[in-house]
């Protein structure tokens, strides 16, 4: 049975101060892990005191990004193996904020991939579609397909286990439009159909695949509730304690 997930992600926002504020917030009132996973994704500064916040707690902290190389002068990046061992256990990949505003493409996702894979890290992977695409081509949510056949490309079915994907339409990010939970089943079914395409139905039926878009407490059951969402990546609401909690209590 895969457990589902909720998963913040902050993006670039709050101190160091209001990170650690937040997990003690939260950290008393969530799920058993073994019923409902929840994490938070950070700012780097933040990764090291949050995992120290929420020692004992079901919390888990995650990285935003990281880079493909372990170490070496790559300044201002960040190492997958100095994550590992700081405690951080996740990072995201892919999203499309990253995508967009610093250009990288799916040949360098895939390196990213490995490289968290290598060290320890499980890669939330996100892959999108954009409804300028999806209109002028009538091209549905294929294009995320294509991205998952590229991000994972490689991998094997060791490697993938501990791989989940996250299918966020890029129109839906930041926009206050969310995808219905139709449009959402669509996208999380055709990347779970990908995958066994590649690897197999017993492999595909374990890997998680979340949604993530405009996720509030008014559409996050519905969300979870389809056969093919196993939980949700939430942006602007996961920065209030109270929503974020009302999201994961749904």
């Amino acid at each position: 049975m895969r457990i589902p997930i909720i998963a913040g992600n902050w993006k670039m926002h709050k101190t160091v101060a209001e990170a650690v504020a937040f997990v003690n917030q939260v950290k008393d009132q969530l799920p058993p892990a073994d019923q409902l996973q929840t994490a938070l994704a950070a700012p780097t500064l933040s990764l090291v005191p949050m995992v120290q916040a929420a020692a004992g707690s079901p919390l888990k902290v995650m990285a935003e990004n990281c880079y493909y190389q372990d170490e070496g002068a790559y300044t201002g990046e960040t190492s997958p193996y100095a994550l590992y061992q700081a405690g951080i256990h996740h990072v995201i990949l892919g999203h499309s904020e990253r995508r967009n505003y610093f250009h990288e493409d799916d040949e360098l996702i895939n390196k990213k991939v490995k490289a968290a894979l290598r060290n320890g890290l499980c890669p939330i992977v996100c892959c999108d579609d954009t409804m300028a695409r999806r209109i002028a081509a009538d091209d549905k949510i294929h294009w995320a397909v294509n991205r998952i056949l590229a991000d994972l490309k490689g991998l094997n079915e060791a490697d993938i286990c501990n791989v989940t994907v996250a299918y966020e339409p890029s129109w839906a990010i930041g926009s206050g439009q969310s995808a219905d939970s139709d449009q959402a089943e669509e996208g999380c079914y055709l990347i779970r159909q990908t995958i066994n395409d590649m690897y197999g139905e017993d492999v595909a039926n374990n890997v998680r695949i979340l949604y993530g878009g405009s996720v509030t407490p008014a559409n996050a059951r519905a969300m979870m509730a389809k056969s093919d969402i196993d939980g949700v990546l939430v942006g602007t609401d996961s920065l209030d304690p109270r929503t974020f909690l009302e999201i994961v209590n749904h």
